[in-house]
């Protein structure tokens, strides 16, 4: 396979924009796409000012042409759709033999079709969901699933290797997306969790940084305790992952686990609290804002 040395990105949001950043610095012949052309715009000036030209389309099926991979990160399965197999989609145009790489967190039977549908067109497909939110885009920190061949995944790592810190091949085609399902899952009930434990030491007058200093160093310890304590305990809740899109990715899970014949009664309880706060108009705000929904009550004197 001849070496990748051009690329188009689609979908610029919070998480593409770092990632398809990290791609021009890396030397990689960028042209982004994204459905509201002037956050493309506002992409491609911004590494301009930072001394990288990249180049931007106004069709997926534009950005896509005769390229040597093309990666996504959108929002859903019915985005994922149009970008990729709609009347101006990516996936028609990309040429035999070229490589498409998903970073969409979208339903597994979704990846199943877009690899289907990559391999008539001669085009190897890789769903590979990232976790480590915002932040991990922009630090170039984020974990990436995989699921496809093998090949494709060791093509595609190079690249991928500009914005992440783990790239881990899983299995087949979805598989990348049934193991971001498992990701999810656990995210929520950790921080399902987290939120009862820092309201039982708000109400009991505790101070909360020697909470978190006596527990964190033991077996409650977690990525999302060590990130979000001290943010949920003052109620600040703009870290970018956004309860809409958890809730998304939830009903793919329980989706699946449920085609599986499987009982997913925790993952289908916190959800349930995640829809609480969206009713509390807190869908934009980050997952960790889980805890709103829990009362301070009172402290112990």
């Amino acid at each position: 396979m001849s070496e990748i040395k051009t690329i188009a990105f689609l979908g610029l949001g919070v998480m593409g924009a770092p990632m398809a950043g990290h791609l021009a610095w890396a030397g990689y012949a960028v042209t982004g796409y994204n459905r509201t052309a002037s956050r493309a715009a506002a992409w491609a000036d911004k590494l301009g000012d930072e001394g990288l030209e990249v180049g931007t389309a106004d069709t997926p099926a534009e950005a896509a042409r005769g390229k040597d991979l093309v990666m996504a990160c959108v929002g859903n399965d019915e985005d994922l759709e149009q970008v990729l197999l709609g009347e101006t989609g990516a996936l028609p145009a990309m040429r035999e033999g070229s490589l498409l790489v998903d970073h969409t967190t979208v339903s597994a039977k979704m990846a199943r079709r877009i690899d289907a549908a990559a391999r008539e067109r001669g085009v190897a497909a890789v769903d590979a969901p990232v976790s480590g939110g915002q932040a991990g885009a922009e630090n170039g920190k984020l974990a990436v699933m995989c699921g496809g061949s093998q090949a494709a995944v060791e093509r595609a790592r190079p690249a991928m290797e500009s914005f992440a810190a783990r790239i881990v091949h899983v299995g087949e085609a979805g598989a990348g997306q049934t193991t971001k399902m498992a990701n999810q899952m656990c995210i929520a009930g950790v921080l399902a969790g987290l939120s009862e434990a820092i309201r039982l030491s708000q109400a009991s007058g505790l101070d909360m940084d020697k909470v978190y200093d006596a527990i964190s160093g033991g077996a409650a310890q977690s990525w999302q305790m060590d990130n979000r304590w001290a943010t949920m305990a003052k109620g600040e809740f703009d870290f970018g992952f956004a309860i809409d899109w958890m809730r998304k990715d939830m009903g793919y899970a329980l989706e699946e686990a449920q085609r599986l014949g499987l009982s997913s009664p925790v993952s289908a309880l916190v959800d349930q609290f995640y829809a609480e706060v969206q009713a509390m108009g807190g869908a934009r705000q980050d997952t960790s804002a889980l805890i709103r929904r829990l009362p301070q009550g009172k402290k112990d004197t």
